[in-house]
């Protein structure tokens, strides 16, 4: 997994309106989202694509979106099927 994102991961955070809005849209009852996320990137399914300024990061039944420059978690979507 020789990837910029995960050579990066320490460097992966979000603001406080990023916290609200992925709480909100993967339906999370967590404290610390930016873990939660980062142990999803560093899973051995996860598919880490980058598109343009952003990553997305596709595992099992979510999308999380990460700009490439800054390494801040946008926002995180379950799939749709």
């Amino acid at each position: 997994m020789d990837n910029e994102l995960i050579k990066n991961i320490n460097k992966i955070h979000t603001t406080e309106l990023g916290i609200v809005r992925i709480k909100k849209n993967l339906s999370l009852d967590t404290e610390d989202v930016v873990k939660w996320c980062k142990s999803k990137i560093k899973r051995k399914e996860a598919i880490i694509e980058r598109k343009g300024k952003n990553y997305y990061v596709l595992v099992r039944d979510l999308i999380l979106t990460i700009n490439a420059y800054s390494f801040t978690i946008i926002t995180g979507h379950k799939k749709k099927k």
